[in-house]
């Protein structure tokens, strides 16, 4: 099969497209640089140069593949704040790639999120599919939309499945999340938490998540929700204590009132319980992570080997 990959030099992408190669699958990866064009180069991949607003470029790759990848998000815009600018780049992809596979049979994998979809209680496969109308337009809602957008390319003659991936994924060379609780804690000193630290965060190895996407590209039936969840949940402070523990640092609440000027942009996210099952991908497609979790990730060290350009996108 040959399939195209939007975001294929990124932290997911460039784990995803080994994986896809090694199934025996050709990958056409779009590449806005010099650098990521070399980068798929060197990993067996076609290149299609490109950006997420070239949308002749985007309709042209996928029509001429078996099967598309969508893991390609404006991040940088998004955590600077344009998140309905984000939101609306990544939108105008989905479409152009609903048209483009209208009626083929072909599958598209959409990668979402796992966020806030299901606050305090633990989130399945079963939520988020149907649309909320009192969804706020420029917030989180809207990619949530734009995943429902994909789900009914099924209509319309497209085996089309959204994998939603949790705000932690991690591995050897994450530079996202957690690398940032990291760089905060050499920052000021502490291992932070907000409350108690019960409040969970989902997780899965960016190596589990690559196999996943490419079971969805292979088998998912249309319409299929999927979660790469290895975590169900872990408590943020059992990971400020493993961070607390490597960089001997004291471990401690930090107040609520200084949250945005101890996290900084991550103050929203370290407060967060949202916890996650992957129980019916797991059933679905034989998805089982191999990988270590993430408090046993986090415990190999190599987070604490240099510090982390600290930036987010994936």
């Amino acid at each position: 099969m040959r399939v195209f990959v939007t975001g294929a030099s990124g932290w997911i992408g460039s784990a995803v497209v080994p994986e896809l190669l090694d199934a025996g699958h050709q990958v056409v990866g779009l590449a806005r640089s010099d650098a990521s064009a070399a980068a798929l180069v060197a990993a067996g991949a076609e290149v299609r140069r490109g950006t997420l607003d070239d949308l002749d470029v985007l309709r042209a790759a996928a029509a001429e593949s078996d099967g598309v990848v969508h893991l390609a998000y404006k991040h940088d815009i998004a955590f600077a704040g344009d998140f309905a600018g984000a939101t609306a780049a990544d939108r105008r992809a989905v479409e152009i790639f609903g048209d483009a596979l209208a009626g083929t049979d072909r599958p598209f994998v959409l990668a979402s999120g796992l966020a806030g979809l299901a606050p305090g209680r633990v989130a399945t496969e079963r939520d988020g599919v149907a649309a909320d109308p009192a969804a706020d337009a420029d917030g989180p809602g809207s990619r949530l939309a734009t995943a429902q957008l994909a789900l009914s390319f099924a209509d319309r003659g497209v085996r089309s499945s959204v994998l939603r991936l949790p705000p932690t994924v991690h591995g050897d060379g994450d530079r996202g999340f957690v690398a940032n609780l990291v760089g905060t804690a050499r920052d000021k000193g502490v291992s932070g938490y907000l409350g108690t630290g019960a409040n969970r965060w989902p997780a899965v190895h960016r190596l589990d998540a690559a196999h996943l996407f490419r079971l969805a590209v292979d088998h998912a039936p249309a319409g299929s929700v999927l979660h790469a969840v290895g975590d169900e949940g872990v408590p943020i402070r059992e990971i400020a204590e493993v961070i607390g523990r490597h960089l001997n640092l004291a471990v401690a609440e930090i107040p609520a009132a200084d949250a945005a000027d101890h996290f900084g942009w991550l103050a929203g996210m370290v407060g967060l319980d949202a916890p996650a099952t992957a129980e019916l991908t797991r059933d679905l497609l034989d998805w089982k992570p191999t990988r270590p979790d993430l408090l046993a990730d986090l415990d190999e060290g190599h987070y604490f080997q240099a510090r982390p350009d600290r930036t987010a996108g994936r």
